[in-house]
């Protein structure tokens, strides 16, 4: 028996449809296609001409959605992970993590990056969002200065997801090499730790 469509909530179908815009910009852009309309968009996903104005409101509000995509895989990615112990060690093992994503589709998250970097009558998420990456990297905050853990747990998060969007922006820019994010992400990473951390981390990945 046919469902009765009329029973399937429409926040259900309005995430689908949501979900489905998304993967038609992501297709779009790793076909090098950074400039797509929001006409070539609605016919990627095979949707009305309205439909990503209705789901998002413009394509830089598509981007950042993009955006919070990859901020959830490393979000992810890091909670499946085998946790070392120390707030420092999971705070390079975020960054790792991190700069991988980033690294799977350079061209792909270039055009992100360029996209959220833009003025916006709307602000993003990104920030918020990348801060909540580091709130779960430091954790408890196990090897922090004992006097200074809930300074530093206050502090950190925020500088971090400052520090690490710096590094992707001279990165999107193509000022930073692929083969340098991650060493760069470290050094700042690490340089934000020295000033709580009992155990200095070190910047160096094979470290």
């Amino acid at each position: 028996m046919a469902r009765d469509k009329s029973q399937i909530p429409a926040p259900v179908r309005g995430e689908a449809v949501r979900q489905r815009v998304i993967d038609a910009a992501e297709r779009l852009l790793r076909g090098g296609k950074a400039d797509f309309s929001m006409r070539d968009l609605a016919a990627e996903a095979a949707v009305s001409f309205a439909t990503p104005f209705n789901q998002f409101g413009s394509k830089g509000a598509i981007m950042h959605a993009l955006s919070d995509r990859r901020i959830d895989t490393m979000m992810a990615r890091l909670a499946e992970a085998r946790q070392p112990p120390g707030a420092a060690a999971r705070v390079m093992l975020a960054v790792d993590m991190a700069v991988a994503v980033m690294l799977e589709e350079p061209d792909v998250n270039r055009a992100v990056m360029g996209w959220i970097g833009t003025a916006s009558p709307f602000p993003g998420r990104a920030w918020s969002r990348s801060t909540a990456l580091w709130v779960s990297a430091l954790a408890g905050g196990e090897g922090i200065a004992e006097p200074l853990r809930e300074q530093a747990l206050g502090y950190l998060p925020r500088q971090l997801a400052l520090g690490f969007r710096g590094a992707l922006s001279f990165w999107s820019a193509g000022e930073l090499a692929d083969d340098a994010l991650g060493a760069e992400a470290r050094a700042i990473a690490a340089t934000l730790l020295l000033a709580f951390a009992d155990r200095a981390p070190t910047p160096d990945p094979a470290g």
